[in-house]
């Protein structure tokens, strides 16, 4: 053994001479140029809960129920657990590299031969058995950066099924908020319809006594008819956000529509959220962001891999196997010593594996660069919608009580004959503009913050201090 080992050192020497220089140049620095504090304005001047309770903050258990849903049946949820189980079987099957194999044999059989010698039968049986073991010596670390590459990925895995959660959650909320609001949307048309086909008997009644005009019943019935289809379409509206519900949870709708019905009527409102970390602490819980520092972390070691590639490989490999017969006897042939593999034409083949490693690791650098500033520019614009949508609110309230109070005066004038219903209605239209505004406005709002929650990554750390404060007030 150690004379067999001594004669194949000064080969692995050799070879590695005739192999030449593997150096490729410098990787590409991955670490992307981000600001120290945020650009836009923070909502509520940064008052606010942390992000770890944040769904609860709305306080609707309907929510709570289908965000629960959703987490066990969502088929992307699924999915993402199924990349992570394989991703880690992956990961085993390399690792088992590292270690020697050893198989075993086992065979019996029986002959026999029938001679001329008075037709006499000879027989033997003859059993063996084996084992037989290899080991690819790992001289340059090629199987321990292809088990660090398997590793980075599989904890890439684990961090997109964060994200698939994250999504999954947001996209449920939305759909809840834009339910709410829609069905806000249908009482509102539903009590305007029933306003107006009493205006309509009231209408009648004046023109069969000949004090309103034929016109005047003419509008009043049109504005009816437009109510009445633009009711049927948001009543439409709201069925299509129950089916996409639906198919969000796991399909399961009857179960959807009695926690729908069972939900408060009003639009949801979360506390606000406190962003007082620079984006740098930001990117750090972003799952998509860590996915994508997971693949360049990979690509490091499968640059590695292929490099170690371009040298001599050493592998050990030995057999031991015994063979028993009634016929010729026991023997117990063995065999064992090392085999050296030297690269020495490829036809560039082991290089270009290089430079293509080489190429996914730049690739893997810009993606998550891309992530990097995308996300920052994600929560940036969540900020400005957010503060944009909450002043709106005041001015949109304001708005529609005046416009309100407009309609009244004017519907009180009109009953007494002081104004048409041309003027009725045109007060009408403005007083439900105004507050159909206000509804969507309310509706972004919410949404805008659900998109705020994500680009956050879906969850915000209090620190151990103000933790320790807020159980100490509590």
């Amino acid at each position: 053994m150690r004379s067999t080992l001594s004669s194949v050192l000064p080969v692995l020497a050799v070879a590695a001479l005739l192999s030449g220089c593997t150096s490729i140049g410098t990787l590409k620095s991955a670490t992307p140029a981000v600001a120290a504090f945020w650009h836009a304005t923070l909502p509520h001047g940064g008052r606010s809960a942390d992000l770890v309770t944040w769904w609860a903050s709305f306080k609707d258990p309907s929510l709570d129920a289908l965000l629960y849903m959703a987490d066990r049946e969502n088929p992307t949820i699924e999915q993402a657990v199924a990349n992570i189980d394989k991703a880690r079987a992956t990961l085993d099957s390399t690792a088992s590299g590292l270690f020697p194999s050893l198989d075993g044999s086992a065979s019996a059989s029986r002959e026999g031969n029938k001679g001329n010698d008075n037709n006499r039968l000879t027989a033997g049986t003859t059993k063996s058995g084996g084992l037989d073991s290899a080991w690819e010596v790992d001289l340059f670390g090629k199987t321990k950066k292809q088990v660090r590459a398997a590793a980075s990925r599989a904890a890439g895995e684990v961090w997109s099924w964060h994200d698939a959660r994250v999504s999954i959650a947001a996209e449920v909320g939305d759909d809840y908020v834009q339910y709410r609001a829609c069905r806000e949307l249908e009482r509102l048309y539903r009590d305007e319809l029933a306003s107006q086909t009493a205006t309509i008997r009231a209408t009648e009644r004046s023109a069969q006594s000949g004090f309103t005009s034929t016109g005047d019943l003419a509008l009043a019935r049109a504005s009816a008819a437009a109510s009445s289809s633009s009711l049927t379409a948001q009543r439409g509206e709201c069925e299509i956000l129950i089916k996409s519900i639906t198919q969000l949870t796991g399909g399961d709708e009857p179960a959807v529509r009695r926690l729908l019905n069972q939900g408060k009527r009003r639009i949801p409102q979360p506390s606000a959220v406190r962003i007082t970390a620079v984006p740098a602490d930001v990117l750090r819980q972003r799952p998509d962001v860590n996915a994508l520092e997971a693949e360049v972390a990979a690509t490091i070691s499968d640059v590695g891999a292929a490099k170690a590639d371009l040298y001599p490989s050493l592998s050990l490999s030995g057999s031991i196997s015994i063979s028993q017969s009634t016929v010729t006897g026991r023997s117990v042939p063995w065999s064992f010593g090392p085999a050296l593999s030297v690269p020495l034409l490829d036809g560039g083949s082991r290089r270009a594996a290089v430079r293509s490693a080489v190429a996914d690791y730049d690739l893997a650098v810009a993606n998550y660069k891309s992530g990097v500033l995308g996300a920052v520019a994600e929560v940036e614009t969540a900020l400005l919608r957010v503060d944009t949508a909450l002043r709106r609110i005041a001015d949109a309230k304001s708005a529609a009580d005046n416009y309100q109070r407009y309609f009244r005066a004017v519907d009180q004038n009109w009953a007494s004959g002081g104004v048409s219903i041309l003027d009725r209605e045109e007060a009408r239209r403005s007083a439900q503009s105004a507050a159909i505004t206000l509804i969507e406005i309310r509706r972004d709002a919410v949404q805008y913050w659900i998109a705020l929650y994500k680009a956050l990554g879906g969850g915000w750390s209090i620190p151990t201090a103000a933790a320790s404060s807020a159980r100490e007030l509590n």
